[in-house]
């Protein structure tokens, strides 16, 4: 590239003598030694731009190398990003997937955990329903409100432990209840039923009406009876007047045995025969124990009519006068009063809560 221009100028220096018109010598030479000197110039220029070119195609050069190696170098590091976003994407594709199956067993899991407590609290509801049905029928059989209250009690601490938000209306319904069995009454039954025990037992003991009225002629009898003659009397008395007195007496004490004036409220208790007693006991004991069976089956009307039959028969063939037939008569009287109609409290409350929880709403 640097040796190219000097044949031109060697060619444009003759042909420019050569063209140059004929002149001086000195003016020809003036004009050479300028003209040399504009050579020299335009060659001197002409060197300085080849090197400046040659420097710039070199710089060029360099940085068109440099370019070609930053873009082998981007295009290695674009590769290896593109390697590495790949593999990040084939790493979050397989993340993902396992965030997935995580959410779905979570899923899943959050199902059995949820189905488990629905399961325990369904048994729970189910335990104790059948605790409250089998404490009510206690009561009912027994007449006593001791089953009800102990499993209502028995229920609530089993609800607080369990501590579970939707058996709450179960616990407000079961205190309701208990509140209503806290303030209700009912019969005694087992002191009703001892009672009605002991005047079974007091029922052979009980003096008939007709059995008063044959110890009251016995008693009279023997009150009329002479009393036996004294030593003094028999050896002062002839035989003959003694027998004829004693004869008299009991010709009198006949005559007045026949006809004896007496008020007779019951004509059929004084006409009881003698072995009928033994049939009217254990007819005032059947029906007591009738009274104590309906007693039992909570029949409380029936109980009642049983022990007023009872009564009338005990006034009616046993006598009134009498302490023990005045305190049976008191005690079946009592006894009627004491049998309430009022019937055993139900827990409609706690059940219907129950039946809402089992429904799960």
């Amino acid at each position: 590239m640097s040796t190219e221009p000097a044949p031109e100028l060697s060619d444009t220096t003759p042909s420019a003598a050569r063209t140059s018109p004929p002149a001086s010598h000195s003016g020809g030479g003036a004009a050479l030694y300028a003209l040399g000197i504009v050579m020299i110039a335009a060659l001197v220029s002409t060197v300085l731009l080849w090197q400046r070119l040659a420097s710039i195609q070199e710089q060029l050069a360099r940085q068109s190398a440099d370019s070609g190696a930053q873009a082998i170098e981007a295009r290695t590091v674009a590769q290896q990003a593109q390697d590495l976003a790949r593999e990040t994407s084939s790493r979050l594709a397989v993340a993902e997937a396992r965030v997935g199956e995580v959410a779905l067993q979570r899923s899943q899991l959050e199902e059995l955990m949820q189905s488990l407590s629905r399961s325990r609290d369904e048994n729970l509801v189910v335990d104790i329903d059948a605790g409250l049905r089998l404490a009510q029928q206690q009561a009912q059989l027994t007449g006593s409100l001791q089953p009800l209250v102990a499993a209502l009690k028995s229920a609530s601490q089993r609800i607080e432990r369990a501590a579970q938000p939707r058996l709450a209306p179960v616990l407000r319904a079961m205190g309701h209840d208990l509140e209503r069995l806290e303030q209700a009454s009912v019969t005694d039954t087992a002191g009703l039923l001892a009672r009605i025990d002991d005047l079974v037992r007091q029922a052979d003991e009980l003096p008939l009406v007709s059995q008063v009225a044959q110890a009251a002629v016995m008693r009279r009898q023997a009150g009329s009876e002479p009393a036996p003659a004294t030593p003094a009397d028999s050896a002062s008395e002839p035989a003959w007047q003694a027998t004829l007195r004693r004869g008299w007496e009991a010709v009198r004490d006949e005559i007045r045995g026949l006809v004896r004036v007496s008020r007779i409220d019951q004509p059929d208790a004084m006409l009881l025969a003698p072995d009928q007693a033994f049939f009217l006991r254990e007819n005032l004991k059947l029906k007591l124990l009738n009274a104590r069976l309906g007693l039992l089956a909570r029949r409380m009307d029936s109980a009642r009519t049983d022990l007023a039959s009872a009564n009338a028969a005990l006034n009616k063939y046993f006598d009134p006068a009498s302490r023990r037939t005045q305190n049976a008569a008191t005690a079946l009287q009592q006894l009627q009063s004491h049998m309430k109609t009022a019937e055993m409290p139900q827990l409609d409350d706690s059940f219907a809560a129950l039946a809402t929880a089992a429904a799960g709403r």
